[in-house]
């Protein structure tokens, strides 16, 4: 009789312990299921996190960048670099973007650690949180996903979460539109063969989705592509000399005037596969797709969105893309934004031996 008290006691307590411990488990993973679907801020210090901060920041943007335009942009390339250098410009480039739909288009600079190359990468947070608020990804993110190839796309939430790279341009997109949504996409490793054809297969799937939907494309939907231009410098590049044409003033102007040349040259006017080809060979090495030929972090954002956007166009409008220059920037050679005071900084130093570039481009 005791023996049976005792086996009895014994499996009513391994049945309460394993229903505490089933408990907690399914509690851990309802946690885990709810913070999954928000991606948090990354960059706390070269972008704001809280709204009192964007709103300083958006207070103390120079007159001529926060000039109202009825202009509406299909797609655009914008800037991601620290506010204090570069959030004028932020203003002035995505000003023409009218759309509730965004698909937001990033630099992958964390691709190495994760070992992705050769694939478009995607997240499946449902939401993201910004300074003012949290910004909804939109359904046809999903839509678009179960339209594409399997061999086009990869799911990595955490490269998405550590990428700084569009979290710096949705609290610019709230503020122009309250409503807006975003598709956001991050472009790692790619050779351009690959960009062209995936290009090609979203470019299309959007267009179906976008009948679909009654959507125009700039009044509905536009890209904006994330990507900010030379890295220059010999200085803080980790081992790396950055810096071809020297340090002085006259190697930063020819750094400078050569960014010019590849925005006119391949950037703007009629967009081409062939200029966007040229664009690639300039900055990458021919011999190994992986490697800096000339140190823009949007060697691959720039030719994948660029090329989907002007086929996006192509297919549901018969013509090619337009591009101008909205303006160049770069952190030495314009003048900054005060941040100190609003608990904000600066994620890298501005000078001659250390500096980056900033274009604006519109297309329509």
């Amino acid at each position: 009789m005791k023996t049976f008290k005792i086996e009895n006691l014994l499996t009513f307590s391994f049945f309460i312990f394993s229903v505490l411990c089933f408990g907690q488990q399914k509690a851990n993973e309802n946690f885990s299921d709810v913070n999954i679907q928000i991606r948090h801020l990354e960059d706390t210090i070269g972008f704001p996190q809280y709204k009192w901060q964007m709103d300083s920041i958006l207070s103390r943007i120079a007159a001529e960048d926060k000039i109202i335009t009825s202009e509406i942009s299909k797609a655009l390339i914008c800037p991601h670099d620290d506010y204090a250098y570069a959030a004028g410009l932020y203003k002035k480039t995505l000003s023409s973007i009218k759309a509730n739909t965004i698909v937001l288009i990033g630099v992958a600079h964390r691709a190495r650690n994760f070992d992705i190359k050769d694939k478009i990468v995607f997240g499946s947070f449902k939401e993201w949180q910004t300074a003012f608020g949290n910004i909804k990804i939109s359904p046809l993110r999903d839509r678009l996903l179960s339209l594409i190839p399997d061999s086009t796309y990869i799911i990595q939430n955490e490269m998405m979460q550590l990428e700084h790279s569009l979290e710096a341009i949705t609290p610019f997109l709230q503020q122009n539109n309250k409503s807006v949504q975003i598709i956001p996409m991050l472009v790692p490793y790619n050779s351009f063969e690959n960009m062209n054809s995936f290009s090609e297969v979203i470019a299309q799937a959007l267009a179906n989705l976008m009948r679909e939907n009654n959507l125009n494309y700039g009044e509905d939907l536009a890209v904006v592509i994330s990507s900010d231009a030379i890295h220059y410098g010999n200085e803080g590049w980790g081992n790396s000399n950055l810096a071809p044409f020297g340090v002085d003033s006259v190697g930063t102007s020819k750094a400078y005037l050569k960014d010019l040349d590849i925005i006119k040259n391949f950037l703007t006017e009629e967009i081409s596969k062939e200029g966007i080809s040229e664009f690639n060979k300039v900055t990458v090495k021919e011999e190994n797709y992986m490697e800096y030929n000339w140190t823009w972090c949007g060697r691959y954002s720039i030719p994948f969105g660029v090329l989907m956007a002007n086929k996006l166009n192509l297919i549901l409008h018969n013509k090619p893309l337009y591009g101008e220059l909205v303006d160049y920037r770069s952190s030495i050679h314009n003048k900054h934004i005060k941040v100190d005071d609003l608990g904000m900084g600066t994620t890298a130093p501005a000078k001659n031996t250390h500096w980056v570039g900033y274009a604006g481009i519109k297309y329509n």
